[in-house]
């Protein structure tokens, strides 16, 4: 204990994290956790992705693993989806013990909140939201899979798929994901709610549950909601009209109900996902590079999503148009914005592309891949939104490696990562302010 509490909270969260993906390695090397055996590196990338909440593979998972290997993976899924740090809590309040500040600071930084206060509400509400719409989802699948496969398998595949969705892993037991069930209502509507319900936020569905009047929502949630209905109707247009005389993808489906119903999943799945309906590798390369840009602004904050987030992009694109009005503060919805939080977003968004950038730049040295399946599959990894133009299982040793960092990365932050390698200021001292020319 004495040697953990000479760890800052970020890097705590980066050892716990690489502890649990270890063990989950472990697990899933086992001989019975396979059905032919696997490697140690492709074990480590599976183990990674399912803790991540990505959903990239190297191996298919129905066919590869046995029935205990893919309950590791749907466990592992849980926990990173939910967070670690927030399981270890629940445990402790059930055990009766108290949760000291540090451990609360590592809640915190799991959860990617401000501050601690009313974290534990955060995560008892976070618990029953879970488990509630877990629960629904499966019953909403249920009613699709059961009749197809029986009781038992029909039962198990809409647990798993509803797990993967609401945690927004993209974890599918197909090998073509959901391109079966492009045109099934129940599905579309089942596997898109439940992973756009994650990705949205903790802190939004609670305010939600509280507050319930839009007008005395916090700004935040109003962001949230607005920008997730607003992004997602775009992406839903985008795909549709881009995609709409593809004969690969929307042409070959019959009729307009079906290509909007394949549109509007294939529109809102980037958003960290996962799940594809349609092929992706046969997209048309503006939609994909719309795709790249929906995956690497991702989802919510303390939400099951990754990506630099959603409320990241709004302000700073409402700081960019505050600039050009020539206004020196930045104001949303009749609300001040402080310069730390749109420092902070800049900081997410640069980072974020600086590890893109040496991600791609790596991988085009060891890959043979095009370009933009890189560029893709970095993105997804970043995102960890686990779609993919079908490189992943023939990625080389050192490209599964950088991918597993990126993945990482990915749902950590890249925040967390540069507060756990910086130095903490020990003096706050002022300096004279002098003009730079840009631009």
């Amino acid at each position: 204990m004495k040697l953990l509490s000479k760890f800052t909270p970020p890097q705590l969260l980066i050892i716990i994290f690489a502890i649990s993906i270890m063990i989950g390695t472990i697990l899933l090397k086992l001989p019975f956790a396979t059905i032919e055996s696997i490697s140690w590196i492709n074990a480590l990338f599976t183990s990674t992705s399912a803790m991540t909440v990505t959903g990239l593979a190297v191996v298919d998972t129905a066919s590869s693993f046995t029935l205990f290997g893919e309950m590791i993976i749907l466990v592992l899924i849980q926990l990173g989806g939910l967070g670690i740090m927030s399981f270890a809590v629940l445990i402790a309040k059930i055990l009766g013990k108290k949760i000291g500040i540090k451990r609360r600071l590592l809640v915190q930084q799991s959860l990617n909140q401000n501050s601690f206060g009313g974290i534990l509400t955060l995560i008892k509400y976070l618990f029953i939201f879970s488990l509630t719409i877990e629960l629904v989802g499966t019953i909403l699948l249920s009613v699709v899979w059961i009749p197809e496969m029986g009781w038992i398998k029909g039962i198990y595949y809409s647990f798993f798929h509803a797990v993967s969705a609401f945690n927004n892993a993209g974890f599918a037991l197909w090998q073509d994901s959901l391109m079966g069930y492009v045109a099934n209502p129940i599905v579309n509507i089942g596997i898109t709610s439940l992973f756009i319900l994650g990705g949205i936020g903790f802190t939004v569905l609670v305010d939600i549950w509280r507050t319930r009047r839009f007008k005395k929502l916090a700004l935040h949630t109003k962001l949230m909601l607005v920008g997730t209905f607003t992004i997602n109707l775009a992406a839903m247009l985008v795909v549709f009209l881009l995609e709409y005389t593809n004969p690969d993808t929307l042409g070959s489906l019959a009729t307009l109900q079906d290509k909007l119903w394949a549109s509007y999943f294939q529109g809102v799945t980037p958003r960290t996902a996962g799940f594809n309906s349609l092929d992706i590798a046969s997209l048309r390369e503006p939609t994909l590079f719309f795709m790249i840009l929906l995956m690497f602004i991702g989802g919510g904050s303390a939400s099951t999503a990754g990506g630099i987030k959603l409320t990241s992009f709004i302000v700073i694109l409402f700081a960019v148009v505050s600039f050009l009005r020539g206004k020196e503060e930045l104001v949303i919805s009749k609300r001040a914005i402080k310069q730390s939080i749109i420092l902070r977003a800049l900081a997410i968004t640069f980072l974020g592309m600086l590890f893109l950038v040496a991600g791609v730049f790596i991988l085009s040295i060891t890959e043979k891949s095009p370009f933009l399946s890189i560029l893709f599959e970095v993105t997804s990894a970043f995102g960890t939104v686990g779609l993919s133009m079908g490189i992943t299982g023939s990625l080389t040793m050192a490209g599964k490696i950088v991918i597993i960092f990126i993945m990482v990365l990915g749902k950590l932050g890249p925040l967390t990562l540069a507060f756990s390698i910086a130095k903490p200021a020990r003096t706050k001292v002022k300096y004279p302010g002098e003009e730079i020319i840009t631009g």
